[in-house]
């Protein structure tokens, strides 16, 4: 597997501060489609490969975009690989760039929501989107299709998400959602969730299939990071794989390159940090050393 280091990964994810223009179509990802595990949703997915492949078979990840969809803010109508946020880029750009074959899942767009939905519209989003019933079977759907390629290894897939996606990755990781398979990601990344997680680990802990790090900033102004702590206390405490790490003043979404995010000096301390501590993460669980 290509490998660079943690640092120039994220001075990748910085050259996305620059990157307001319109896009290159010569660095936009592939647009494919693939069915979701619910059976039923085609789902739409853009795919970052490396530029070149030290092996036949690379690992892959799979990511899943938060409450405000695949694109950007900007994108006016317009729903493609040209108009995806800056923090999917830059992030697909990344896993490429470190030998990863990676797979962005849009699951909102063909639901009929591609904008996704404003801050604190939690309580009236569509039953369809929700983020412990619904959208682990896209990250399902996306792990089977990736499975089937030529150039991905197999059993070697990681699983990364942005607040409500992030959501979803703790939901996914669970044994307690039907239709997700217990072998499938090798570990997984929650970038700023929402813990609530509709009460479905009131009862019992949550008791992942694979290891998962979890990170939040304590600035958070969306989601409680301290609700996550508890999660991933009681997790720990029933032996579950999870480690939580936080980020003082740090927002949520703190890894946007956007301008107004990373003028925030704990955001960019945190997403320096982030970027090395989820490539030092997959190298270990997903990458298995290669």
């Amino acid at each position: 597997m290509t490998r660079i280091f943690a640092g120039q990964v994220g001075a990748m994810l910085g050259v996305a501060l620059l990157a307001l223009g319109p896009a290159r179509a010569d660095t936009l990802p592939e647009r494919v489609t693939f069915m979701s595990a619910d059976a039923h949703t085609m789902l739409v997915g853009y795919l970052f490969r490396p530029a070149r492949m030290a092996a036949p078979r690379a690992p892959g990840v799979v990511m899943m975009h938060g409450r405000a969809g695949a694109y950007s803010s900007r994108a006016n109508g317009t729903y493609d690989a040209s108009t995806l946020s800056l923090r999917h880029k830059a992030w697909g750009d990344a896993w490429a760039a470190a030998g990863y074959v990676a797979l962005l899942v849009d699951g909102f767009g063909p639901r009929g929501y591609p904008q996704g939905f404003g801050r604190f519209t939690y309580d009236s989003r569509p039953a369809e989107l929700n983020e412990v019933t619904v959208r682990p079977l896209d990250a399902a759907g996306a792990l089977a299709w990736l499975r089937a390629r030529a150039d991905v290894i197999p059993d070697r897939i990681g699983l990364q998400g942005w607040s409500n996606g992030g959501s979803t990755v703790l939901a996914t990781m669970s044994p307690v959602v039907a239709g997700v398979p217990a072998d499938g990601f090798r570990a997984a990344l929650a970038f700023y969730p929402g813990c609530g997680l509709h009460g479905a680990f009131d009862e019992k802990p949550l008791r992942p299939t694979a290891p998962i790090l979890l990170l939040h900033g304590t600035a958070d102004e969306e989601v409680s990071y301290k609700r996550c702590q508890q999660l991933v206390e009681r997790s720990r405490a029933a032996g579950g794989r999870i480690d939580i790490k936080l980020y003082a003043g740090a927002t949520h979404g703190f890894d946007s390159p956007a301008r107004s995010v990373q003028k925030r000096d704990a955001n960019a301390v945190a997403t320096d940090d982030a970027v090395a501590q989820a490539m030092k993460f997959f190298a270990e669980h997903v990458a298995g050393g290669r």
